[in-house]
């Protein structure tokens, strides 16, 4: 059964189901290894970062299994994988409860939280900068301490969330956060967030820090945009970068 292109609607999903369909009737038998992404991702008329992205929800459900350096291959499958996740009666198996696509979350984030950044920086008082502050000291220890400082990025986000003077975006931010608490971001951030990566994220934060502490919203809009997309950029890594140092 040859690959279909897909539309843009979820797309980590379609090109997940295309996959996992063939691998259920054998076009792809256990074991044997996948196309090579470039590959797939010409095929299917999609980026590399998407196809990469579903890939990783296929692994997640026990349907591939990733091999850095080596490719992807079909795992054996009854139906349900370890997580359990398959298909039943048909249908195509999900993630996760209406769960959004890493890559997706990230682009939106984007566009809601610069601007959110922007609000910040002109209506936080200081208790407010102060929260943000102690948030980014929180990531420092605990990057320091060799731990992945996710709480404390949350807190950070949220933190310049709260100050923005807008209940609705306030939530809307912590709804993202909810979103990335999946097992395919999970997944995603294992792959992709390294001690390398969260040093550079240290130094994008602490630039939004200073631009709301001065109180400048076009800067603080500026570095939370720089932020974001220079971390869906190291979520679009190729698989060679994944976890390197």
């Amino acid at each position: 059964m040859p690959l279909q292109a897909v539309e843009s609607q979820r797309l980590y999903r379609q090109i997940a189901e295309q996959l996992r369909g063939l691998i259920s009737q054998g076009e792809f038998a256990a074991g044997s290894r996948l196309p090579a992404e470039r590959d797939l991702a010409r095929q299917l008329g999609v980026s590399r970062p998407s196809v990469r992205e579903a890939l990783i929800a296929l692994e997640v459900e026990g349907w591939v299994e990733v091999r850095i350096g080596s490719g992807i291959y079909a795992r054996p499958h009854n139906g349900a994988g370890p997580n359990g996740h398959g298909r039943t009666n048909g249908q195509s198996s999900q993630v996760g409860p209406a769960e959004w696509g890493p890559l997706e979350l990230m682009r939106a984030r984007e566009l809601v939280e610069g601007e959110v950044a922007a609000l910040a920086a002109r209506h936080a008082r200081r208790p407010q900068i102060h929260a943000i502050a102690c948030a980014l000291d929180r990531m420092r220890e605990q990057a320091a301490a060799g731990v992945v400082p996710r709480e404390g990025d949350e807190d950070f986000h949220a933190a310049v969330a709260d100050a923005c003077g807008n209940e609705v975006l306030r939530d809307t931010v912590r709804g993202y956060w909810h979103a990335r608490s999946g097992p395919l971001f999970e997944r995603m951030s294992d792959y992709f967030e390294n001690p390398a990566s969260w040093s550079a994220a240290l130094l994008e934060h602490d630039d939004v820090l200073e631009a709301i502490r001065a109180h400048e919203p076009a800067a603080a809009r500026e570095a939370m945009h720089h932020h974001l997309q220079r971390a869906t950029s190291r979520y679009s890594a190729s698989w060679r970068r994944a976890n390197s140092s």
